[in-house]
């Protein structure tokens, strides 16, 4: 149930902090408390506002953890087999979702530390929690965000260049930080290609000698393919790799 809630407390901390700069871009003040008694908006309000940001939980899942890199990886991974469909969508997303936890659980922690345990015993206050919260996963994903990306993005957004990590803004890092992740994981999947590479053209090179033009090149290359993950225990190996990739 812990992990339920501080799930739910990452996926308010990027949606609120992104949906204030974007409102702050369009000239607009959004303010969750009453300036005449100073209470905390409405619950009835703040329960929508909880419902809008779990409807959003999937995209928000994707862009601020390290979920990204981990399903591409696996995908490229099981096309470098030949095998459309196996092991199925299903599996992939499951394995995916974990290793994100796996990998996300300092940067959980954290955030438990910092700003949940304190807003369950009253210390802070929602907005203050989230500001907290805020800091530890804007620190995970500057650490995986290239400068190149970071420059581009900045450029794009017609900003001045951030003097220090401070200064960068949410909306600025999400989009960099994505590109940083999608570079990294098309790196990695290139060299997880390149052994299976190696068979077919092995498989291939070995029919056209024998004659045998007519046989599948994937018939051969695939229960060898298979054979050599698993002596490797490659599935370890993948795994091992994706989430020290994050160190």
């Amino acid at each position: 149930m812990r992990f339920v809630q501080l799930a739910v407390l990452i996926m308010l901390t990027a949606s609120f902090d992104v949906a204030a700069q974007a409102a702050s871009l369009a000239g607009l003040s959004v303010d969750v408390t009453d300036t005449e008694s100073g209470v905390e908006v409405s619950s009835a309000l703040q329960i929508l506002a909880l419902l809008t940001v779990l409807s959003l939980a999937p995209a928000i899942l994707i862009v601020v953890t390290a979920f990204t890199r981990i399903i591409i990886v696996l995908s490229m991974l099981r096309y470098a087999f030949g095998m459309q469909s196996t092991p199925p969508n299903t599996v992939i997303v499951s394995l995916a979702l974990f290793l994100t936890l796996f990998t996300m659980m300092p940067v959980i922690e954290r955030m438990n530390t910092e700003a949940y345990a304190p807003l369950v015993n009253g210390e802070i206050d929602t907005r203050e929690a989230t500001e907290r919260a805020l800091i530890p996963l804007r620190d995970f994903m500057i650490r995986q965000t290239r400068e190149k990306d970071m420059a581009l993005i900045t450029s794009l957004s017609g900003k001045p260049q951030p003097k220090s990590l401070a200064d960068i803004e949410t909306t600025t890092l999400i989009p960099a930080f994505m590109l940083s992740e999608l570079q990294t994981a098309f790196q990695i999947g290139f060299v997880i290609f390149l052994p299976f590479l190696l068979i077919d053209l092995i498989s291939a090179s070995v029919l056209m000698a024998m004659g045998m033009i007519m046989v599948p090149p994937l018939t051969i290359s695939l229960p060898i393919k298979v054979l050599m993950f698993v002596l490797i225990e490659g599935w370890s190996l993948v795994t091992k790799s994706l989430v020290g990739s994050f160190a």
